[in-house]
């Protein structure tokens, strides 16, 4: 059983890598890869209550993850179709090069941890296409984009999607991780921008063709829609410090009220209008794909824990490399070729609490890892992957002019975070 189930994951995996190559949609892998798994593992499984069981349990945990990142995204609909991001990059007015370059870098690290790397990165590169006309400076920007987007979001428990995970997973807590892995993420960001200052000289000129602005809404919606939808992501967290309830039920508490809100502050207006800025149009705009993935792709992991094939692994790991430094820097790199979902989702079935307890150090510097190891590869990271497609960056090109920074910064907080836990040495 063990390893018919183990072949269906590795090809599915494969399959999600290849996803490009094989014109097969990941979210349609993933899907399948899960889906088999489980229908493997009854075949086997001669106690249907157990298996029920099993998959009851980890459902519930799963359809957690799935809701939060649906309202998080709803939110995001939400501020774009009501033109809020505009009130930040509008203020954005340097066209020197090096000024723009931590104006940029630290604007993405900052919002990237309040809403997610994902977002951060499509509204920073936009940004990037209506102020930089060149496409060589653009696209360094857009590579400085990725590795902060990704930094910012690894030291949140709502900026990443894998930190994500460990806090609703209980391996984090909000308070903790932010505590622990904001200078370590600052500084994987601080390298990369410290090496390029040196390196760039000029003035930037802006693309006239993408300076036109404007929408349906006036400059009070977007301040309101803005701010209270960012409110709303921020008091998550303290939602779930509060009542100890699932973080996904604050999430969708907040949704309400900004639909409620949303829907008294434009009665007035068309009927066409109305539909266009409802949270209702946002719902219909939301890459469900991605839910969809992320469903298959910890449902196929859930299948592996289930069958003790993770624990097997980490049995493994732990005789063959020993060091959890290096066992969790390895994952970090090894999420820059493959996704750091599964990688993630893998490592929590690998390891229980009561090997690793709630904010342990092998959980946070798995955070940490996991959220900026991918920026090593235009393709390691949604981030990069959304980059990638708005720009239509090179692969080759990303690999020789920024993956040597993504890697400076990457072991540059690694080993900040280890210093401060005194594990260096």
């Amino acid at each position: 059983m063990e390893t018919a189930i183990l072949i269906v994951f590795i090809l599915g995996y494969i399959s999600i890598v290849m996803e490009h190559k094989l014109v097969i949609n990941k979210a349609a892998s993933a899907l399948l890869t899960g889906a088999l798994c489980w229908t493997i593992f009854a075949f086997f499984e001669p106690d249907k209550h157990v298996l029920g069981h099993h998959l009851a349990e980890h459902l519930g945990e799963i359809s957690g993850i799935l809701f939060f990142l649906l309202g998080a995204m709803t939110l995001v609909e939400v501020i774009d179709a009501h033109h809020g991001f505009e009130l930040i990059v509008t203020r954005i007015k340097t066209k020197n090069k090096a000024k723009l370059l931590w104006i940029v870098g630290l604007t993405t690290f900052f919002l990237s941890a309040v809403l997610d790397n994902l977002t951060t990165a499509i509204v920073m590169v936009s940004l990037l296409q209506k102020m930089i006309d060149n496409d060589e400076d653009r696209w360094l920007f857009a590579g400085i984009v990725v590795i902060s987007s990704n930094a910012g979001g690894a030291w949140s428990p709502i900026g990443d999607v894998t930190t994500t995970m460990l806090w609703i997973g209980g391996q984090v807590t909000a308070v903790n991780i932010v505590k622990e892995l904001f200078l370590p993420s600052l500084v994987c960001l601080l390298v990369p921008l410290l090496l390029l200052t040196w390196r760039v000289r000029g003035e930037v000129s802006p693309n006239e063709d993408e300076m036109d602005q404007g929408g349906p809404t006036n400059p009070r919606e977007q301040k309101l829609v803005l701010f209270l939808s960012v409110a709303v992501l921020i008091f998550v967290p303290i939602f779930k410090t509060v009542t100890h309830l699932p973080p996904f039920l604050g999430m969708l508490l907040g949704v309400g009220l900004v639909w409620g809100i949303i829907e008294r502050l434009h009665r007035r207006k068309e009927e066409d209008e109305r539909k266009r800025l409802s949270p209702s149009k946002a719902l219909q705009k939301i890459d469900t794909p991605s839910i969809l993935f992320f469903m298959g792709i910890l449902l196929s992991v859930a299948c592996l824990q289930s069958a003790e094939i993770l624990p097997h692994v980490a049995q493994w790991l732990d005789q063959t490399i020993g060091n959890e430094s290096i066992v969790v820097m390895s994952i970090g790199l090894l999420s820059a070729i493959v996704d750091n979902v599964p990688l993630v989702a893998a490592a929590q079935g690998m390891y229980s609490l009561d090997t690793y307890p709630t904010d342990h150090y092998f959980w946070e510097f798995l955070a940490y890892a996991a959220g900026t190891g991918g920026s090593a590869l235009i393709i390691g990271s949604a981030a990069g992957v959304a980059a990638m497609g708005m720009e239509n960056i090179n692969f080759f090109w990303y690999l020789k002019r920024v993956t040597w920074l993504a890697l400076a910064g990457f072991f540059a907080g690694a080993l900040v975070y280890m210093a401060i836990m005194g594990h260096v040495g």
